[in-house]
C-alpha cells in the first residue's frame, strides 16, 4: 500500500440495482469516518454483483489509513471510528446483510457480521435504590406524584416525588445542589445500553457547597484523625470513594 491503493467494502445482500441511494450515502459516510484522512480518501464507484463500494487512497495517506483500519479490526480504534463501525454493523443488521472490508489484493481486513451477529438481549425494567445529585430546575404538574427535573452537569434526570417531598424541594428551586435518595427504574436496550426511565425521590438532603479547602481545614483541626499528614486531600477522597464503591 506504499503506492496508495484501493479498499473494497462488500455488502452481501444488496446489488447496485437494489441498494437505495440514501442508504448508500449512509454507508459511505461511515466508511469515511472509519478510514479517516477524509481529504485523501476517494469514493470511486460500485462494482457489479454484490454491492461493492470502492475507495481509492492517496499514497501519502495509505500508512495512516491502514493503521487506523487495523485498530478498528482489533476493537481498539479511535472513538469516532469505532462508533462508525458499530453504526455500519447495526445498519447491515437492519438491512439483513453482512459486510467485508478488503484490500485491493482481496485480503479481508474487517468483517462486519451484520445479520449473522447474535442479537443482544433486552432486559425488562427493574427497580434499584440509589441516589442522584443535582440542582432542581423543574417542579410541575397537578397530580401526585409530581414531576421533578434534576440537572447534573449536561444531564437532566427525570424524577417524581410525593407532593410533600416536592414542596420541600421547591424551596431550593434553582438555588441549592441536592442529593436525592430513592428508587430508579432501569432498563437495558438491545444495544446493550442502560437507561433510567425515571427516579422516585423518597427523601433528600442539601449538599454543602463549602469549598474542599475549608472542609479539610476543619478536619485537620480534629486531633488524631490523620488529615494533617495528607498532602493531596482531593486524591485521598477520590481513593476512599473508589474503594467504597468496589466493596458494594
Amino acid at each position: 500500500m506504499s503506492k496508495g491503493g484501493e479498499y473494497r467494502f462488500r455488502i452481501d445482500g444488496f446489488t447496485p440495482d437494489t441498494l437505495p441511494m440514501a442508504r448508500l450515502a449512509e454507508y459511505i459516510a461511515d466508511l469515511a469516518v472509519i478510514f479517516g484522512e477524509k481529504e485523501l480518501v476517494h469514493f470511486v464507484g460500485i462494482e457489479k454483483g454484490s454491492a461493492i463500494l470502492i475507495q481509492k487512497i492517496d499514497a501519502v495517506a495509505a500508512p495512516k489509513v491502514l493503521e487506523r483500519i487495523n485498530q478498528v479490526r482489533l476493537g481498539d480504534g479511535p472513538p469516532d471510528a469505532m462508533n462508525a463501525y458499530n453504526r455500519t454493523n447495526k445498519r447491515l443488521r437492519q438491512d439483513n446483510c453482512t459486510g467485508q472490508l478488503t484490500k485491493d489484493d482481496g485480503a479481508e481486513i474487517i468483517h462486519f457480521p451484520g445479520r449473522a451477529e447474535k442479537k443482544p438481549i433486552a432486559f425488562g425494567a427493574f427497580n434499584q435504590d440509589g441516589t442522584l445529585d443535582g440542582k432542581v430546575i423543574v417542579i410541575g404538574g397537578k397530580g401526585d406524584p409530581v414531576p421533578i427535573h434534576l440537572e447534573q452537569g449536561d444531564t437532566i434526570h427525570h424524577c417524581i416525588a410525593s407532593r410533600d417531598i416536592a414542596k420541600g424541594l421547591g424551596r431550593h428551586l434553582f438555588i441549592d445542589e441536592v442529593r436525592a435518595h430513592g428508587t430508579g427504574r432501569w432498563l437495558r436496550t438491545e444495544d446493550g445500553n442502560w437507561s433510567m426511565e425515571r427516579f422516585t425521590i423518597k427523601s433528600f438532603e442539601i449538599l454543602d457547597d463549602q469549598p474542599l479547602s475549608s472542609v479539610v481545614a476543619l478536619l485537620r483541626d480534629v486531633p488524631g484523625n490523620g488529615w494533617r499528614d495528607v498532602e493531596n486531600p482531593w486524591d485521598e477522597l477520590m481513593s476512599l470513594r473508589d474503594n467504597s464503591e468496589e466493596t458494594h
